[in-house]
């Protein structure tokens, strides 16, 4: 790929966001009712390629419990304020009224209490009784210390979620978590992530990960490429995982690891765009977030708000655009995206021809920079 010289000292190579891109009808069209968008990851499957991102304004275990009844599947955060807290309602109703300048402040101090293993226990059991996917979440850092509670909770998928994750940290002060020994090791499907690179994403694949996350600071919550100066903008970032993918496919002898597209995907138009680039489902935070039902009451934010030393991320408004049911399945209360996510991409795979994802997947995509909106 052509590298642009940005100085006489340094080249990069050019990266895409989903504004600079847009999918190009074939020439065949069809029915959106001819359309499947269903999914499956290891034995498990979803009639919508969606995943509700482990953060405290997006799922609790009502929610999830929601979302896998929709057809979806809801990750709960076990570090959240539903496994520090008895009742974390009152915790989540004073987030949503703080005045912006304390919120940080407040949400540390919050999110100080320790995590207890009881509590991951019931809310796990919580959502297992409800006849759903069970899906958990807990950070590189905390796995080592959480994850016999979670697997022993009855967890169908574990999924492994920082800001960035590699199959190779280093560090001088501990052991690190070595995820191919621990992934070989247990016993149900891990998700991994985030990975931004095709390097990164290969080196993850080949720990066992059922699924790898792709994204890196590009969440509407995220001040990543503000704070440290990275990202890896998605359309680029989808696509060289899914050659991950492919290459991957290849070395193993024919084992298929789940592209997923975590971050930057708040909307319909950018969901098309994500599997379009190779993403066979999408993990969704901000456009959850704006449900009626949404722990955060119309206000959205990640781990990365509460860092106890250097906050990534920070409390954003997303507002209240309509039920869970409606902004995935519709009607549709208008134009902007942010409702029947599911309808729209059923629309748009069957404008272009396509019947199922994994054949959207080839579908054509042109550079067609039209600047944020």
């Amino acid at each position: 790929m052509t590298e642009i010289e940005i100085g006489r000292g340094k080249r990069g190579r050019r990266a895409f966001t989903f504004d600079d891109i847009a999918v190009v009808p074939s020439r065949r069209t069809r029915d959106p009712q001819d359309v499947s968008i269903s999914w499956q990851i290891d034995a498990y499957h979803f009639e919508l390629p969606v995943m509700a991102a482990p953060m405290d304004s997006v799922v609790s275990p009502e929610t999830a419990i929601q979302m896998g009844r929709l057809g979806g599947l809801g990750v709960l955060d076990l570090e959240g304020l539903w496994t520090r807290y008895e009742d974390p309602l009152p915790a989540l109703q004073e987030l949503a009224e703080l005045p912006d300048e304390r919120t940080t402040a407040r949400m540390r101090e919050l999110y100080s209490a320790p995590v207890r293993p009881e509590l991951i226990t019931e809310r796990l059991r919580q959502v297992r009784e409800a006849g759903v996917t069970v899906a958990g979440a807990l950070s590189p850092q905390r796995t080592q210390q959480f994850w016999r509670d979670v697997v022993e909770a009855g967890v169908d998928l574990f999924v492994i979620r920082g800001t960035t994750v590699s199959a190779e940290h280093v560090s001088s002060q501990a052991e690190p978590l070595n995820l191919k020994r621990f992934i070989y090791e247990l016993d149900v499907p891990v998700i991994v992530g985030g990975a931004g690179t095709y390097t990164a994403a290969l080196h993850l694949m080949r720990t066992g990960a059922a699924g790898v996350l792709v994204g890196f600071g590009g969440g509407s919550a995220h001040r990543t490429r503000t704070t440290l100066g990275i990202h890896t903008p998605a359309a680029t970032a989808i696509a060289d995982v899914a050659a991950a993918r492919r290459d991957y496919l290849d070395e193993s002898g024919g084992r298929y690891v789940h592209v997923i597209a975590d971050g930057g995907t708040s909307t319909s138009g950018e969901i098309v765009k994500a599997i379009a680039c190779g993403a066979d489902s999408v993990m969704l935070g901000a456009a959850l977030a704006r449900a009626t039902e949404a722990p955060g009451r119309g206000y959205h934010w990640g781990s990365e708000a509460h860092h106890p030393e250097l906050p990534r991320g920070e409390r954003v408004d997303v507002g209240t655009v309509g039920s869970l049911e409606q902004i995935l399945l519709g009607p549709a209360a208008g134009a902007d995206g942010s409702t029947n996510l599911m309808g729209a991409l059923r629309r748009a795979m069957a404008t272009t021809g396509y019947t199922d994802l994994k054949e959207f997947q080839r579908v054509e995509v042109v550079v067609a920079p039209y600047g944020a909106r």
